[in-house]
């Protein structure tokens, strides 16, 4: 009967065995097909975070390798800070904008094109300026004689009518009623372009005045992604009906002298995708046909800053100025300046000036150097998904995951590859990062599966090793197993040791098991209150509790949550009296309040696995170490619940404390400055603490200072505070009484020694 149990068991345990073995086979061929179907359902979708993460991969490719400079007769009249100090503060009285524009004018500009919007009248007009006069004798002569000087900015439209000029003006998304003018005419064929366009409500428009002596009126708003980054400049804009060029649309319009500009979209005007009408596909401005995305918007291929390009709008006025640097250009007014906010982040620079996009837009569509997306880029980055996916997920079976790790590089390195060839050689933009991402998937979703079966079995050592030890020691121990040995590193921490004050009164009280159930009530509050702080519990030493911070896992805060730490517990340690009161009370026993000492101390320690090679305990040692204990002594003499070292003090400035003494504890030689932890930052932000604090440290200064009447006297405003340090205050009263008896020696610094630990 014991055999065929034997046997019946041994059966089970090989179908149990053969039973695992094969759900791990189907889990290795299910799971990576579920997810490669996953990442082609997300890849085929229009999410946003899909066309996001290529525009990232885009961004990267213009870093390696930037559009270069080249000339293309585009320039760009910056209103710079040095402009705005040597011409004075924008916005600038419309009379120095028209001469700005009859001497670019006069020097042969092909175009003047502002990225900026003249909506307001100018207020240095001389009827805006005698509104604000007020009305005495000595200025109404002058009054007749100013209001006959021409308006400012009837002299701008006329220089603006001098020359060709290309006003701008902003879309908005509320409706406010407002139409800019449209200059150019549009040549479209089907539906048009409208329904591709995002749709704007209202704009801000120029005076009609200065638009109806402009050449031409383009937009100048950018839309950013949802990253912030302007990837890609508009050339048409939608307003309600209104269909709108851009600034540089309108632009390049005007220096060709063309009157329309000619929309091609899919499906409709000779282009097709299939039959499909899928959104805008080229913009044809006079001479020059641009590819765009199906919104009409162009990428923008950036160059690095090029000062070639940039004209400071104050040299323009100099006499020695060189007409070739602007004769026959397209030129854009607009500012670099950081006050007036005109700045974009590109993939090149997180602070372009918005007047930069347009030139850098104007030189593409000059020079033919385009940036696009092919029609068929979608398609193509689906089918290498879905090929990569598939030699993977019949290889890893037969190859193993050694061979298909040199399968998987090598489809991550063709995809990245014949990406980038893409890109640097015809300016297409083709997503490498969904093939990568699909090759990686499916390779790593098979490792995953076994890893994930190593780690079921490491969660039972966790679970089993936590009853004995620190969970973060032990997730420490889990993924460091070399930290198994003696041994330690020295690091900066925070140590705090907490004792129960007059124990052996409190366990008068109770008999062993009493005494251990009430012991056990204090330490495992206090313990989640420090295990809550971040703090590891090093050891209990009867009704003691030794922790410390930043370590085994980092902690930059490690003083401010020990102090946080010991603040809590004295608050929890008052709760906990009001509910052992009310036991005593019932149980017929006198009540014995329970108080404690804390303290903190902050210094280089070692920590880690200290004792023997039978048994070690993940420890700290050193002389910051045994300072935290003497500190917590301490408490008691100066009648204070916590005592802080200066280092702690230091790292944590935003507690509200106070020094107590210079003091030499016992066993050490050197004094240290001492402090008391009162309460959180609110309490140290309070006038009544600051007030108290001030008088706190004149009394200090006094004392050390051996003027013993400015001591008393600042003593007396200190136990006028609200503050619980009587019993400091008392001791500092007793010492002054002394030192007035007896001065101390000429060596005395104001050093107390300490007697007792």
């Amino acid at each position: 009967m014991v055999r065929r149990g034997r046997e019946r068991a041994k059966a089970a345990a090989r179908w149990y065995a053969s039973r695992r073995r094969r759900i791990y086979r189907w889990a290795h061929l299910a799971v990576p097909a579920a997810l490669l179907l996953g990442l082609l359902g997300l890849r085929a979708s229009s999410w946003y975070w899909v066309e996001a993460v290529q525009a990232k991969a885009f961004d990267a490719f213009q870093r390696l390798k930037p559009r270069p400079y080249e000339e293309a007769s585009v320039r760009v009249i910056d209103i710079d800070d040095e402009s705005l100090a040597r011409l004075g503060q924008w916005p600038w009285p419309r009379t120095l904008v028209a001469r700005l524009v009859r001497r670019l004018g006069g020097l042969g500009a092909a175009v003047v094109a502002f990225d900026a919007v003249f909506a307001e009248p100018d207020r240095t007009s001389p009827a805006a300026v005698l509104k604000l006069w007020p009305d005495i004798p000595e200025l109404r002569p002058l009054r007749g004689s100013v209001g006959r000087l021409p308006d400012h900015d009837r002299i701008l439209a006329r220089a603006m009518a001098e020359t060709r000029t290309v006003t701008g003006f902003g879309l908005v998304g509320e409706d406010n009623g407002i139409r800019p003018a449209v200059k150019a005419a549009f040549a479209y064929a089907g539906d048009g372009p409208l329904a591709y366009l995002d749709d704007f409500r209202g704009a801000v428009a120029n005076l009609p005045e200065l638009d109806r002596a402009a050449a031409g009126s383009g937009g100048i708003s950018f839309v950013a992604e949802s990253d912030g980054m302007l990837r890609r400049a508009p050339l048409l804009l939608r307003l309600g009906p209104l269909l709108l060029p851009s600034l540089s649309a309108e632009a390049l319009r005007v220096a060709q002298g063309a009157a329309n500009i000619s929309v091609k979209s899919s499906g409709a005007g000779g282009e097709t995708s299939f039959g499909a009408h899928t959104g805008i596909a080229k913009v044809k401005i006079g001479a020059l046909q641009v590819p765009t995305d199906p919104k009409g918007r162009l990428w923008v291929y950036y160059t690095r800053a090029a000062p070639e390009r940039i004209i400071p709008a104050w040299r323009v006025f100099e006499k020695d100025f060189d007409r070739g640097r602007v004769e026959g250009n397209i030129l854009y007014v607009g500012t670099s300046a950081m006050g007036l906010k005109d700045l974009r982040a590109s993939p090149l620079d997180p602070a372009l000036p918005g007047v930069e996009v347009h030139a850098n837009a104007t030189e593409q569509m000059l020079l033919g150097r385009f940036l696009q997306r092919p029609d068929w880029a979608d398609g193509a980055e689906i089918l290498c998904m879905l090929l990569l996916g598939i030699v993977l997920l019949v290889g890893l079976p037969y190859l193993g995951a050694f061979w298909c790790a040199f399968v998987a590089a090598a489809g991550i390195a063709g995809a990245l590859g014949l990406s980038w060839h893409a890109f640097s050689a015809k300016g297409w933009l083709v997503d490498p990062v969904f093939p990568c991402l699909t090759t990686l998937t499916v390779y790593m979703s098979s490792s995953l599966i076994s890893f994930l079966k190593s780690e079921a079995e490491r969660r039972q050592v966790r679970h089993a090793f936590s009853r004995y030890m620190h969970p973060k020691l032990v997730e420490e121990l889990a993924k460091h197993p070399e930290k198994l040995c003696l041994g330690g590193e020295t690091r900066a921490m925070t140590v705090l040791f907490c004792d129960i004050r007059g124990f052996t009164t409190i366990s008068e009280q109770f008999d062993a098991h009493g005494l251990t159930q009430m012991i056990n009530k204090f330490l495992t509050p206090m313990t989640e209150l420090i295990m809550d702080e971040r703090g590891y519990i090093d050891k209990y030493i009867g009704d003691c509790i030794m922790a410390f911070w930043n370590a085994p896992l980092d902690d930059p805060h490690h003083a401010a949550n020990a102090c946080r730490a010991a603040l809590r517990m004295h608050e929890r340690l008052a709760e906990l009296d009001g509910v052992w009161r009310r036991e005593a009370e019932a149980a017929g026993r006198k009540f014995v309040p329970i108080h404690i000492g804390v303290g903190l101390n902050t210094g280089d320690c070692c920590v880690g696995n200290m004792g023997s090679d039978q048994r070690f305990n993940y420890s700290v040692l050193g002389d910051d170490v045994n300072l935290a204990s003497r500190l917590e002594g301490q408490s008691k003499p100066y009648g204070v619940e916590t005592v802080i070292g200066p280092r702690t003090r230091e790292l944590a400035p935003d507690f509200a404390a106070l020094e107590l003494d210079l003091i030499k504890v016992k066993g050490k030689t050197r004094p240290v400055r001492i402090f008391t932890l009162l309460g959180p930052a609110e309490l140290a932000r309070s006038p009544a603490f600051q007030e108290h604090a001030r008088a706190h440290e004149a009394m200090l200064s006094a004392y050390r200072g051996r003027d013993w009447d400015v001591a008393a006297r600042r003593l007396n405003e200190c136990r006028q505070g609200k503050l619980p340090l009587e019993k400091l205050y008392n001791l500092y009263g007793e010492r002054i009484a002394a030192f007035r008896a007896a001065p101390p020696g000429p060596d005395w610094d104001g050093t107390f020694t300490a007697t007792s630990k």
